[in-house]
């Protein structure tokens, strides 16, 4: 018990503290204007955190109405590709033959750039609804989908073959069924891998959606607010922006972490 509390402890100090205390020092740096002088920068470019909370807690209503926009988009989009990564990859493992080719075209979706996909899947939305806002979230999730989509296929693809033999063998020396196999161990055993997926995906579909509304028919959104305040050569503005797109990215990976530890406490 004294090893492991002590095994637990060390982990704790390297990854939490130390991010934490490198962190401050930046801030700090920044703050004191330090930061400038090592990078070259001037405050117009690079403002003050001071100035950049401030901005944050003056524009609060303005804000939250763009961060919910983007956390729509994100978590719609995370929940629709965890979907379908799902269900290829349990089709894949049903029938190996046509599994194995739906894989590798959700792989080689995953290798177009999100910049190519968003100006593309604009154009083919516009016809699904009169509403500019509803096409503009439409094309934006499908965005997230697809970047969440290869993931979720893979793992869980993984979590349903890569069973243990005496556990396979277990099985078959019950005579159990395929479905009853693939009910009663191919699936727990996947789920471990489904959430080493949402790992990824995650903070993907945070920067997917933010990426996405860059080229978005509808004006919201927290990544739509960073282009055009740079546009304007609002700088202080777009780096508060930035901010929040941070605290967005941090608060869904630690809900995460905390549902994982809850769901699969002793399984790791």
């Amino acid at each position: 018990m004294k090893r492991l509390r002590s095994k637990f402890n060390r982990q704790t100090v390297t990854t939490i503290l130390y991010p934490v205390l490198f962190g401050a020092v930046i801030a700090i740096l920044w703050q004191t204007q330090l930061l400038h002088k090592i990078i070259g920068a001037d405050t117009f470019t690079l403002p003050l955190p001071k100035r950049i909370f401030g901005i944050i807690a003056d524009n609060g209503s303005s804000i939250l109405v763009n961060v919910k926009a983007t956390v729509t988009v994100a978590l719609g989009g995370l929940v629709l590709g965890s979907f379908f990564g799902y269900l290829l990859a349990i089709v894949a493992t049903v029938f190996p033959k046509w599994g194995a080719g739906g894989l590798t075209i959700a792989s080689a979706f995953n290798a177009i750039p999100i910049i190519a996909i968003a100006p593309i899947l604009n154009n083919l939305t516009k016809d699904f609804s009169k509403d500019p806002n509803t096409r503009s979230m439409l094309a934006k999730m499908l965005v997230v989908m697809i970047t969440c989509t290869v993931s979720m296929s893979i793992n869980a693809y993984r979590g349903f073959t890569e069973l243990k033999p005496f556990s396979l063998d277990l099985m078959n020396s019950y005579a159990a069924g395929k479905t009853t196999i693939f009910f009663k161990l191919r699936i727990p055993n996947s789920i471990p891998h489904v959430f080493t997926a949402l790992r990824i995906s995650v903070p993907a579909c945070v920067i997917s959606a933010l990426v996405s509304e860059y080229f978005a028919e509808y004006v919201i959104g927290v990544g739509r607010q960073i282009r055009e305040n740079i546009v304007l050569a609002q700088y202080a503005t777009a780096w508060a922006y930035i901010i929040v797109a941070c605290a967005i990215g941090i608060t869904l990976y630690v809900i995460l972490l905390i549902a994982e530890g809850v769901l699969l406490k002793g399984r790791r």
